[in-house]
């Protein structure tokens, strides 16, 4: 691409100011300070925000109940539910005579679909750039984590050691990567067979899968059955719909994703337990401020390297700054946070007020919950949003596109950071940095559960079962998701985590739900004796973690899965997830990618509720087979509850009714390992 062609500007879009009569209460819209400070800013400014868009933009009565079909031309053929609900017979139909139920199960199964192609497009991104990196096409990318690679192998059958003189000897690491990553970015083609990672599942779980005809054959192979089915005229029997729902959701889970998850840290290091700091106050106004945003990793993780370059920190002091600021938003932050401790500057709906501060010198974006708005608030401030991925340009407001490229990497995250300094003696508006930040720890794979469980050489999940056996933890539960303006930002996400956490629930987190808890003090292990219940204070005490594990970004749900099989694996807690006394939740979701994630944990065996909404309460039928009857199939089922304490209150009763099931609702005695007893176990 030439250089012409590689860096351009978009035409400027005018931004309509709110009126005082739309404008939201910042105390209504959120319970961040930071961000109801800064959003009082955007308003006094006449600076438009999402916030104030969805005080005045209500959401369609007929798409909230999932009847609205817009499969052909002949529509939309939109089938209300009637006032006073159904009597008698349903008789509603579409043109071509669909009912409520295929409607809702079609427009149910595309969300699927999509949100499975966001995650696992991501995931194919990061396998071609492992791929060029094993080919060493590369030298911004090497191998970081050896020991994960020859773990992973393993799970694609490619040979570790070859005989060379009679002798066993390992094979070079980059030939193995270069294995690895070519069976891995197969997988996203494959036509027949199943997916590698599907056998990673406990055995009760795989074998289950495969009764039911579900485990995927390929990744793309059954997104684009999803589209093929939901056309008009093809698949009209809702559960059939599901079914090919649970093999696209399943390939993303335990495909997608988890090689997403699985190759970034290969590439970049496993996570670690990290220290880090959130919330708009990690902006300096002395330094060039830089926040990278979006959901994949790979140009950010060479941003961090140029961020850090002595001739980049000398530029910057040219400039009159005192040197270079990179913080992160959404989830391309928790991926720069659980590697580096890079601090966030906010979630997802932060990402408007972070410009309006007038303290961010460059915003810069790849992928997914991007909202193009950015690009208008930007013109009102000096702030330079620059687009990198040729999936994800703008055509609002004054936008700068400088495309990656894994061959020429670190030259490009370089450019990037020489703009930003550059645009340092730019600023023009009043800047406002709020004081709220938060110290916090992160970077719990469920690699680094293990460690933290039993040590370097005994690493185990025993110690969590045996804490959940004697009922010194109740259960687990991963709440992950977005925020959603639909909602009070981050007061779901809180309310939920708090009831869980009093009720000795130890939480498991991802994504933005990760970010609300680490703005409100969550994620420190300071805070058990805060907000845990008697129980979980004293083993989250006694090994040192925070009561809330931060696991990474929203693709890092894979992680979640694999704890909660590592967990089967110790034993004693049944032979599959659905055994487990654990469940899933998503207070504030907003993402078609939160359905195929929720349904990738359904499908896993985990009872999974959802805030907010869920658009299938216009087909009766439908939504009695997701909420109810898929239990019987898969041993997880959906849930839906918008008010927080409820929706706390069945995460727990579910958690109850699996504890009562294992025989764990009688008193147990309560024993806590010491160092001895990790020593005792049994690591085989």
């Amino acid at each position: 691409m030439s250089e012409e062609k590689k860096v351009t500007e978009t035409q400027k879009v005018k931004v309509v100011p709110p009126t005082k009569a739309k404008s939201v209460n910042p105390k209504e819209a959120s319970v961040d300070p930071a961000t109801q400070q800064v959003l009082a800013k955007a308003q006094e400014e006449g600076v438009e925000t999402i916030f104030d868009r969805a005080n005045v933009m209500k959401p369609c009565n007929i798409g909230e109940q999932g009847t609205c079909c817009k499969m052909c031309a002949q529509g939309p053929c939109r089938l209300p539910l009637p006032k006073k609900g159904i009597e008698g017979e349903d008789t509603r139909k579409g043109l071509c005579g669909a009912t409520p139920e295929t409607i809702a199960a079609r427009n149910f199964a595309r969300m699927v679909a999509a949100g499975a192609a966001a995650h696992s497009d991501h995931g194919r991104s990061v396998a071609e750039v492992f791929l060029a990196a094993a080919r060493r096409e590369t030298e911004d990318y090497t191998i970081k984590d050896r020991e994960k690679l020859l773990e992973i192998a393993k799970d694609f059958d490619v040979p570790t050691h070859v005989v060379v003189d009679g002798e066993e000897v390992e094979r070079d690491i980059y030939e193995i990567a270069q294995d690895v990553g070519e069976k891995a970015l197969a997988e996203w083609g494959k036509q027949e067979g199943e997916i590698y990672y599907a056998k990673r599942a406990p055995e009760a779980r795989y074998e289950l899968w495969k009764k039911l005809d579900v485990i995927p054959r390929g990744i793309d192979r059954e997104i684009v059955e999803i589209l093929h089915r939901t056309h008009m005229g093809v698949d009209q029997d809702y559960r059939n719909l599901i079914k090919q729902c649970t093999r696209a959701a399943l390939a993303d889970g335990w495909a997608g994703s988890m090689i997403a998850t699985d190759l970034q840290d290969v590439l970049f290091g496993t996570p670690y337990p990290v220290q880090g700091q959130i919330n708009l106050g990690v902006l300096k106004e002395d330094h060039v401020n830089i926040i990278v945003h979006g959901h994949e990793p790979l140009l950010s993780e060479m941003i961090v390297v140029a961020a850090q370059d002595p001739e980049m920190l000398e530029y910057a002091k040219s400039k009159g700054a005192k040197g270079i600021n990179l913080a992160g938003m959404c989830c391309t932050a928790n991926e720069i946070l659980v590697r580096h401790g890079m601090p966030i500057a906010g979630n997802y709906l932060m990402q408007e007020l972070a410009i309006v501060t007038g303290a961010v010198d460059a915003m810069v974006v790849d992928v997914q919950c991007i909202m193009e708005n950015i690009a208008n608030v930007a013109t009102c401030y000096h702030t330079k949003v620059i687009t990198t991925n040729p999936r994800a340009m703008m055509d609002s407001g004054e936008t700068i596109h400088i495309e990656f490229d894994e061959h020429h990497a670190l030259e490009d995250a370089k450019k990037i950071v020489k703009l930003a300094v550059d645009n340092f003696p730019n600023r023009r508006s009043p800047i406002l940095i709020p004081k709220e930040k938060e110290m916090m720890v992160a970077g719990f794979s469920y690699e680094a559960i293990r460690y933290h469980l039993g040590g370097t050489f005994r690493g185990s999940y025993v110690p969590l079962n045996d804490n959940i056996i004697n009922g010194r933890i109740r259960g687990i539960a991963g709440v992950v998701g977005c925020n959603n303006a639909r909602t009070t930002h981050d007061s779901a996400h809180l309310i939920v985590v708090k009831e869980l956490l009093k009720n000795d629930v130890i939480v498991l987190t991802t994504g933005c739900n990760a970010m609300a808890c680490g703005k409100a003090g969550l994620l420190t292990p300071e805070s058990a004796k805060v907000y845990c219940g008697a129980g979980l204070e004293e083993v989250c005490e006694t090994v040192g973690i925070p009561p809330v594990l931060h696991m990474g970004a929203c693709v890092d749900n894979s992680r979640i899965l694999m704890a909660a099989t590592e967990v089967v694996k110790a034993g004693g807690l049944g032979k599959d997830i659905s055994d487990l006394p654990a469940a899933g939740s998503a207070p504030e979701w907003m993402s078609e990618k939160a359905i195929s994630i929720g349904h990738y944990f359904v499908a896993s065996g985990v009872y999974t509720v959802f805030g907010v909404g869920l658009p299938v309460s216009g087909a009766p039928r439908f939504a009695e087979y997701i909420f109810k009857e898929l239990e019987q199939i898969y041993g997880g089922m959906w849930d839906v509850e918008p008010d927080p304490y409820e929706h706390a209150k069945k995460l727990i009763a579910h958690i109850d009714k699996k504890r009562k099931a294992l025989g764990l609702d009688k008193a147990r005695e309560r024993k806590l390992f010491d160092m001895a007893d990790r020593r005792a176990l049994d690591v085989a």
